[in-house]
């Protein structure tokens, strides 16, 4: 597919009544190894994951280096890739730009509380950017109402998220992506104001099951770092096992 085709593949996603599951990838042999799977109809790209593989602090990958990952894995694999570009570097237009040269058809941009009028300009850029490129873009923009409110009471969070959503979704955005523990009370509430289809959460410990997102009327669910961390979890095993008395596993896939 072209490039164009694959972001419309992606939003049509969005649009359909299933839940859009994406596992986050850091890597090209991972990203081979979920696209391999026959459930697998987009990918993710974890910010937090590509930024540890680096040495880097979350959110402080450099720009070069992050367009340079995400447009490696989406050569890597056939179906529609979105990526986490923090917060547009400064540049969100341009970033868009460049994200969509190297392949990539949608992705994650933070809001960080910046004043609502200043977020909103980012996802105009963006789509304005995208439209430029002749790419119907699949912009999750994301707010972080409640990771970053600060201990506020969560109807706070939830009327913030809600104006700075419908604001995203008014500028041109497909989803509006609230990371947090979102309870089915919550996130009904997130899903009547923003709308149905249009709210793109994270699967955390203590967060509901993708299927009940579903039910709500979630649009899309991630999973950040946990996918990394799982596989650092089994590499560390691993190792500790061999510096004692295990042995390799018999009968591993050849997946690398």
């Amino acid at each position: 597919m072209t490039t164009a085709a694959k972001a419309q593949t992606l939003i049509d996603l969005y649009d359909a009544p299933e839940i859009l599951r994406v596992v986050n990838v850091w890597d090209v042999v991972g990203a081979r190894a979920v696209a391999a799977l026959p459930e697998t109809k987009a990918i993710a790209t974890a910010g937090h994951g590509i930024a540890a593989s680096f040495g880097y602090d979350d959110g402080t990958t450099p720009r070069d280096i992050m367009i340079d990952m995400v447009g490696r894995i989406a050569a890597s694999v056939d179906v529609p890739v979105t990526a986490d570009l923090d917060d547009g570097y400064g540049d969100a237009g341009e970033t868009t730009r460049l994200a969509i040269a190297a392949g990539v058809v949608g992705a994650n941009v933070e809001d960080r509380l910046k004043p609502l009028d200043e977020s909103v300009a980012i996802v105009e850029a963006i789509v304005k950017a995208a439209e430029a490129e002749g790419v119907p873009f699949a912009l999750n923009a994301r707010t972080d109402a409640f990771v970053r409110g600060g201990g506020r009471p969560v109807e706070e969070s939830v009327a913030d998220a809600i104006q700075r959503g419908r604001a995203f979704l008014d500028a041109g955005a497909t989803a509006v992506f609230v990371p947090g523990i979102l309870d089915a009370t919550t996130t009904r509430q997130l899903v009547e104001g923003i709308g149905r289809n249009k709210v793109s959460v994270i699967g955390l410990p203590g967060a509901l099951a993708a299927a009940q997102y579903e039910e709500l009327g979630v649009a899309r669910i991630s999973y950040g770092p946990l996918p990394q961390r799982v596989a650092l979890t089994a590499l560390q095993e691993l190792a500790a096992s061999l510096y004692g008395t295990g042995v390799v596993p018999a009968g591993l896939p050849a997946l690398n």
